[in-house]
């Protein structure tokens, strides 16, 4: 049998150490209505409830009503500039050229007849705007968007076809770990 020690030398059982770091508690802000000292308060007896009426924090002034013929916002318009302006800040973007209604009519017409061949860019490129105006002016029907997506799905499985076994794991384990999200 092993000999047991004194309990006055044996250590004590309970923790000398902190579990968990303390957390402040939430900050609770004062409740406006109740602090505050020019609140008029009035018992609704019908209702069962209290109308609390609280003045606003400062006192309107003559420029603070929009309908006051001294408020600046009624005034005439920005007083004339005397003397130079300031160097304009940043560069200028140059405003593109409007495009015509017969251009319009012309990409329409283009888009129609082959989507493949006219792409937006090409587009964009030849009548000088951006793709995005060649979308909103002439945007694809349901069924060419549809086989467009096809066609592209198609480039892009034979793509794959070519990837090597080691980038065929990867991808799979990345579709497997976004389920995950």
């Amino acid at each position: 049998m092993k000999p047991r020690l004194p309990f006055s030398l044996r250590l004590p059982l309970t923790r000398s150490y902190a579990t968990r770091l303390p957390e402040r508690p939430p900050y609770r802000a004062p409740d406006p209505l109740v602090n505050n000292p020019h609140a008029v308060y009035q018992e609704l007896s019908d209702a069962n409830a209290t109308f609390i009426h609280r003045p606003p924090p400062t006192a309107p002034s003559p420029l603070s009503y929009t309908t006051s013929p001294a408020s600046p916002l009624l005034k005439d318009g920005p007083t004339p500039v005397t003397g130079e302006l300031p160097p304009v800040v940043g560069r200028t973007v140059p405003q593109q050229a409007r495009v015509s209604d017969e251009d319009i009519a012309k990409i329409r017409q283009l888009r129609r007849e082959d989507p493949e061949k006219w792409t937006r860019t090409r587009l964009a490129k030849e009548f000088n705007c951006t793709p995005w105006f060649v979308s909103k002016v002439s945007s694809l029907t349901a069924a060419q968007r549809r086989q467009a997506l096809q066609k592209r799905e198609a480039e892009h499985a034979a793509a794959r076809e070519k990837w090597g076994e080691r980038k065929s794991l990867q991808q799979e384990v990345r579709k497997k770990r976004k389920e995950f999200w």
